[in-house]
């Protein structure tokens, strides 16, 4: 038995010093490219060789792009994402581990620049509406500067002639959901679990407490703020502050406009 202690010792030793040169030397050959400015496919990726690769990319172990994919420059796509479909992903985007981006249906999904899609999260997929025929274009826009964080789920519109939109420098935290066919704008902040029923606009500047509902078609003006577990089933005027099964005006939204660098005299007035 202690022979066989002896034995495994170093044998454990060795294979972790192997595991961990391999793992130096894929990274040390990564770092080398990316200076040179060109992209890096982990061998056990598959890309589709019809797929649009930018310079300095960097695709990781067990990851997929699709025949119709577009990745722009610096994008980097952590071990298991994966990119289907017709979607385009501007440049520096960040995949995250498991994070699925688009599907396999007419239309497309884009997303614009230095976004961040988190791990498990599910951008750009077949919508969950009765009204969605299977074959009809459906489309997913997102802007710039956004984070969605983990499992986080963002669905395409429902029919051709709309599409879901989510605007800039949103951050959208964990296990949050957006609908189908909902217009985000810029500089939200939606607290874990906000949930955005299909048709819903917001506009700029609103922040969500954790665990929000937020009824279909529902209207959230800009610089609003929605206490935590609300379930909002009617519009949300600017400025305001709602909270309450069923949500109800708690008057003006004074901590949210003083951040947004709004003077006294400017709300007093």
């Amino acid at each position: 038995m202690n022979s066989l202690l002896k034995f495994r010792r170093p044998l454990s030793s060795s294979l972790t010093s192997l595991s961990l040169q391999r793992l130096s030397t894929t990274l040390h050959y990564v770092f080398e490219e990316k200076k040179e400015g060109t992209s890096f496919i982990h061998p056990t990726a598959i890309v589709h060789p019809n797929a649009v690769i930018g310079q300095g990319v960097s695709v990781g172990p067990l990851c997929t792009i699709g025949p119709s994919a577009k990745l722009g420059n610096g994008c980097q796509m952590h071990p298991s994402s994966h990119i289907f479909g017709n979607t385009e992903l501007g440049s520096h985007c960040v995949l995250m581990t498991g994070a699925v981006v688009g599907d396999e249906l007419p239309g497309h999904t884009v997303i614009g620049c230095n976004n961040i899609i988190g791990h498990h999260a599910v951008v750009g997929i077949k919508c969950q509406d009765m009204k969605y025929k299977l074959g009809d274009e459906c489309f997913l826009d997102v802007g710039d500067n956004n984070e969605i964080r983990e499992f986080t789920s963002i669905h395409r519109s429902s029919k051709s002639r709309d599409r879901t939109v989510i605007g800039d420098n949103n951050l959208i935290m964990g296990s949050c959901h957006i609908a189908h066919d909902c217009k985000i704008g810029n500089n939200n902040i939606f607290a874990n679990t906000t949930l955005l029923a299909g048709h819903v606009i917001v506009e700029d500047y609103v922040h969500t407490g954790g665990a929000t509902v937020v009824h279909q078609f529902c209207y959230i003006g800009s610089f609003s703020f929605i206490g935590g577990g609300s379930v909002v089933s009617q519009d949300v005027p600017k400025y305001m502050m709602v909270s309450g099964d069923r949500a109800e005006l708690r008057g003006l939204n004074f901590e949210g406009l003083r951040r947004c660098g709004f003077q006294v005299t400017e709300v007093i007035d």
